[in-house]
């Protein structure tokens, strides 16, 4: 299957699935007062968003159970591997929650003024009720994977494994935040951090229904490690976009990492191959930086093979993701599935 024949089979797939994850979130997070929490709270959610987390989990699911989805197939009352039903749309929209949760938080921490093309939450409100819409969030989403219906003891599991995401998250936030203040950060490092930051709530989405479905530990730890290595590789082709993807493409300035000053695996490959990697752009912001300037760098880091080991590395993780999904039955739910981890490192660019 050629790359945009991938892209346009997961984005039609993403769609049918999105618009259903819109309409629960509407049901299960209603408004409520105070009105200001809650219109901050829904706020970022109602700013648009692929819904990839969420759909990962329905494909996972379907995959599970061997249904293949249309329409009319009932979330909220979906058969566990037992046969008995629970919430699996609830459970989607938990983790869509917590990711939700984080961009707040993120923006708040980068002080960032846009998220989806529109005023950061603590921008379009203040930075008070941000920090605790994003506290709502984080608690409204263990409202709901609690009460899904599922087996008592498969629910702890459940809220366990979105506990521990969540605490590897902040762990991963916190590297973040200190590799800015290191010139020795290494490659391994970083892909550590990538691991807690973002692929682990990928991991989370994949392996959480799983558990509610009554899977066995060797399915539930393979498509846990299907949604981390899927999520790493989602961001160090992030890296790769960032410099090769024209702006108008890309919907920003390309290069912007590369000016901020932002480490990437490519900027730490390239230290390690004696590239003056700070010097390769002098603009202050992405907005004053030229095309020019910025094919120069992309240059310098072709010729060091930074951006082809980068883009291998992102190609073997989203190999490596797929194989795990051997542990499914075969059908459309599972070939979605692997379909989902190309996309991740292309989205049809």
């Amino acid at each position: 299957m050629t790359q945009d024949a991938t892209a346009d089979r997961v984005l039609a797939a993403v769609r049918q699935r999105r618009d259903r994850v819109n309409d629960a979130i509407d049901e299960d997070l209603p408004m409520a007062e105070p009105q200001r929490l809650y219109e901050a709270s829904r706020y970022i959610l109602e700013a648009g968003g692929k819904r990839l987390r969420p759909t990962a989990a329905l494909l996972v699911a379907e995959a599970l159970a061997e249904i293949d989805a249309d329409a009319t197939t009932d979330y909220r009352s979906f058969p566990a591997l037992d046969g008995e039903p629970f919430d699996l749309m609830r459970t989607a929209v938990s983790v869509e929650v917590i990711q939700s949760f984080t961009l707040i938080h993120d923006d708040i921490m980068d002080d960032d003024d846009l998220r989806r093309g529109e005023p950061a939450v603590h921008r379009a409100y203040d930075t008070e009720t941000a920090i605790l819409a994003g506290d709502t969030l984080y608690a409204k989403a263990f409202e709901l994977l609690s009460d899904t219906g599922a087996d008592p003891a498969n629910t702890v599991e459940a809220v366990n494994r979105l506990a521990s995401a969540c605490t590897r998250i902040c762990e991963g936030q916190s590297l973040d935040v200190e590799f800015e203040s290191r010139d020795d950060v290494t490659p391994e490092e970083y892909l550590e951090m990538v691991e807690l930051k973002t692929a682990v709530l990928y991991g989370a989405s994949a392996a959480i229904p799983a558990v509610l479905m009554g899977a066995d530990d060797e399915t539930v730890e393979a498509l846990y490690q299907y949604g981390v290595d899927s999520g790493r590789a989602f961001q160090i082709q992030d890296d790769v976009l960032d410099l090769t993807v024209p702006s108008e493409k890309l919907g920003k300035q390309r290069g912007s990492d590369l000016v901020e000053g932002k480490e990437t695996l490519i900027t730490l490959h390239a230290r390690q191959q004696g590239v003056d990697v700070d010097g390769l752009v002098s603009a202050e912001t992405p907005a004053e930086v030229s095309e020019a300037a910025v094919d120069e760098a992309v240059s310098t880091l072709d010729d060091a093979g930074s951006i082809d080991y980068a883009r291998e590395m992102a190609e073997d993780l989203t190999e490596r993701s797929k194989e795990r999904l051997t542990v499914l039955p075969e059908g459309p739910a599972s070939d979605l599935l692997a379909d989902l981890a190309d996309y991740l490192i292309t989205r049809g660019y």
